[in-house]
């Protein structure tokens, strides 16, 4: 009978498993009989999704009054129109009728945020393509006449997480009759949140799920769609960042700061505001 060669060792690793050497199984636990089952330890994701940036566009006409109240207001709470508004009516329309599931609020009360500065009705502005969500008035507003308004998930979560905290020292002397419910989290949209089939999380948990699950899908294509939803407002010491398109646009918003008591930094990102169709 013909020998078989046994493998060559490596000093640095086990050998390969070969047809003359099967590889070893672990063996399986024996199971009583009337002995409960063992329970399977659930995968814990590693993502930390308390980094994942958001943006919030806005046109450099609107940022002086937006330092002046000193944050971002939800559509619903707004008591005038901004200088510029690229939203189309029955988009605000949309947004005011569709709720936020398992809140019970209009969508139209929370502060949209994107998750990539790369979404679709960005992409749709900056290539001034035709979208039912847009209304690209006489203003004739260009790519770099918007600024991107940057933060995290996690400065949103803990400016949230403060606010609530402070309400609720204040109300502790307060009326005797309970408060009605305003949502103290952030809500997460895996499409339009106006969408009739779009998913929302709208706990702590759901929406870091959806946040997981949106960061991990293998084209993205979700991520461009998706959307970040603060209660109510937004002050602008959880804003970090003003993204811009070039250093004119820089100097300008430089200038707006000067009269107002935040500083966030401001940084000149071109890939921002170029269309996806241009080359790199």
């Amino acid at each position: 009978m013909k020998k078989t060669r046994a493998p060559k060792l490596s000093s640095l690793r086990d050998p390969l498993p070969t047809a003359a050497m099967p590889v070893a199984r672990a063996a399986r636990p024996v199971r009583v009989a009337g002995a409960p089952r063992p329970v399977r330890a659930e995968a814990v994701s590693t993502d930390n999704v308390d980094e994942q940036r958001v943006y919030h566009l806005t046109h450099i006409s609107n940022l002086s009054a937006i330092l002046k109240d000193g944050r971002l207001l939800a559509n619903g709470a707004l008591t005038a129109r901004p200088a510029v508004d690229i939203s189309a009516p029955a988009t605000r329309d949309l947004r005011r009728v569709a709720h936020v599931s398992g809140d019970g609020r209009s969508v139209a009360e929370y502060v949209p945020f994107f998750l990539s500065p790369n979404a679709t009705v960005w992409e749709s502005v900056r290539a001034e393509a035709a979208d039912p969500r847009l209304a690209l008035d006489a203003h004739g507003s260009e790519a770099f006449d918007f600024v991107m308004l940057v933060s995290t998930v996690k400065k949103i979560n803990d400016g949230i997480a403060a606010r609530a905290a402070a309400e609720t020292a204040q109300d502790a002397d307060a009326a005797t009759e309970p408060a009605p419910f305003v949502s103290s989290v952030v809500a997460v949209t895996n499409g339009d949140a106006a969408g009739a089939l779009t998913r929302f999380g709208a706990t702590p948990a759901t929406a870091e799920r959806m946040l997981q699950t949106l960061r991990a899908e293998a084209d993205g294509a979700m991520m461009l769609e998706a959307e970040l939803l603060v209660p109510d407002a937004v002050p602008m010491d959880l804003i970090t960042l003003i993204g811009v398109c070039n250093d004119n646009v820089r100097a300008t918003v430089r200038g707006i700061l000067k009269a107002s008591s935040y500083k966030p930094k401001v940084a000149v990102y071109p890939p921002w505001f170029h269309t996806s169709a241009d080359p790199q």
